[in-house]
Formats: C-alpha cells, sequence, structure tokens
C-alpha cells in the first residue's frame, strides 16, 4: 500500500455549463477514491472548447497523479475529448485496432463513420472496458478518460479500478445537532481543527424544517484522530443544550 494519491476531475460538456444537465458523478467517483485512498483535491468544469480541453488536461495531469475525466466521447460532433486527448499528449487521433474490430463484429453494418469515432483513441491508449452499453472509455498515462453518462461512467470507472493506486482509506464522520448555529461553534472547532492538523474538519449548515442545524464533519486517514475530533465536535453541540447526532442529516443545504 503506498502514500495516499492525488487527483482531479475534469467534467466537459456545455450540458453541464448550461445548467441543462445535472452532474451527479463527482459524488461516485470521490466515493470510490476515498476508499481506494487516493485525495481528489480539485473538480473543475469545462466546455467543449478544444484549446480549453488541451489547457486544462495538461495543466491537471501534471499537477495531480490521476486526472479523471468525464463526458465528450460519444458519435456527436461535439463529442471531442479523445481528439483533444489525443493533441495534449502530442500522439495521433487514430482508430484503436481491438476496439474497431470489436465494434464492428458487434454492430455489423450500423458500425457507420459516427460510430467509429468511438473507436479512435490517442495513439497508446489503453481501453477502460465498458459492460454498459459497447464503446470503451481510455487510459493514457495518468488521464483516465470516461463516458458522462452515469450508468456507462460508473462501469467504466469499476472496470479501471483495479489498476488504480491504493493507499490508507480515506475516512469520514459526521455528528450533527438540529437548532445549532455555526457562529456558536465556529471557535472551538478551529480549536479541535488545529489539534488534529492532518484532517479536514468542516461545518456544514442544513436546513430542518422550519429551522436550522449544523453538521460537523472529520476526514482523513487516521480514525484515531476522526473519531476523538469527532467526540470533541459533539461536546460542541452538547454545550449548546443540544443532543448530538452521528451520521448524516438526510437534508443538509450550504
Amino acid at each position: 500500500m503506498s502514500e495516499n494519491s492525488s487527483a482531479a476531475i475534469l467534467i466537459i460538456g456545455n450540458e453541464i455549463l448550461s445548467g441543462r444537465t445535472q452532474d451527479v458523478n463527482v459524488q461516485f467517483i470521490a466515493r470510490r477514491l476515498a476508499d481506494l485512498g487516493i485525495k481528489l483535491q480539485e473538480v473543475r468544469v469545462i466546455p467543449d472548447v478544444p484549446e480549453r480541453i488541451i489547457g486544462a488536461v495538461n495543466e491537471l495531469r501534471a499537477a495531480y497523479d490521476e486526472l479523471f475525466t468525464t463526458g465528450g466521447i460519444g458519435p456527436t460532433h461535439d463529442d471531442i475529448t479523445s481528439e483533444c486527448i489525443a493533441a495534449a499528449f502530442g500522439v495521433p487521433w487514430e482508430h484503436h485496432a481491438e476496439t474497431f474490430t470489436m465494434m464492428q463484429a458487434r454492430l455489423g453494418e450500423n458500425f457507420n463513420p459516427a460510430r467509429q469515432r468511438m473507436a479512435t483513441m490517442p495513439r497508446g491508449a489503453r481501453p477502460i472496458h465498458n459492460s454498459a452499453s459497447l464503446a470503451p472509455g481510455f487510459s493514457i498515462g495518468n488521464v483516465h478518460v470516461m463516458a458522462g453518462v452515469p450508468r456507462i461512467m460508473q462501469a467504466m470507472f469499476l472496470a479501471l479500478e483495479p489498476e488504480l493506486p491504493r493507499g490508507a482509506p480515506i475516512l469520514m464522520r459526521t455528528v450533527y445537532g438540529i437548532g445549532v448555529q455555526e457562529g456558536a461553534i465556529a471557535a472551538g472547532l478551529e480549536t479541535i481543527q488545529r489539534y488534529y492538523p492532518a484532517l479536514d474538519l468542516g461545518s456544514y449548515p442544513f436546513r430542518h424544517g422550519e429551522g436550522w442545524g449544523v453538521a460537523i464533519v472529520a476526514k482523513g486517514t487516521d480514525t484515531a484522530a476522526i473519531l476523538a475530533a469527532i467526540e470533541q465536535a459533539s461536546e460542541l453541540i452538547a454545550a449548546q443544550g443540544v443532543a448530538p447526532i452521528q451520521g448524516e442529516p438526510e437534508t443538509a443545504v450550504k
């Protein structure tokens, strides 16, 4: 088991930026990465613009150990992620022989030029198996390129997972209090954070009926420190005359 690797997610698609489509992939990827012990440190959303995709891919793959992209690998004119990844790596964008043969055998006469785009990858790319539909994603270097459709992305990520590095699992624990105000516990929470600098400690207001509550979340790789921090956070909540409740509140609105 290695030290915790770092990661970023690059979401590619005009439909996300327009508000037409709600992204649900980040939560899935983030949770799976935490189980693998990979620290997700950045999420970025960009449009279907070649220079923006190329620039972001090169910046993020240099900054983090692993980069995951979602979106833009379908059969239509605006699905340009694959060819942009090729440009980012400075390699040809060409038919992947194994994938091309597989898709041609499965689709027959329906394997038209549009669908052939999904069998075209940067030279040197390694396909990511797709059990949800047909066309694979791919990895090249430390960049992992997946579909934007959630069930297809999830199938691709699960196929990729055995190849990813492992580190100490990143754990998270939550305690909350209904009727607690953030301002009342801010100083105490800062003291806890100073005492456990290796943890990510945060407070998150949420709506409860006609009122509000606050959830305190501790995240890190040291189980003993997490439990101790949550115990102290529980005491902060109790000091407000509120019973602390372990676990996530049903509704959390920041």
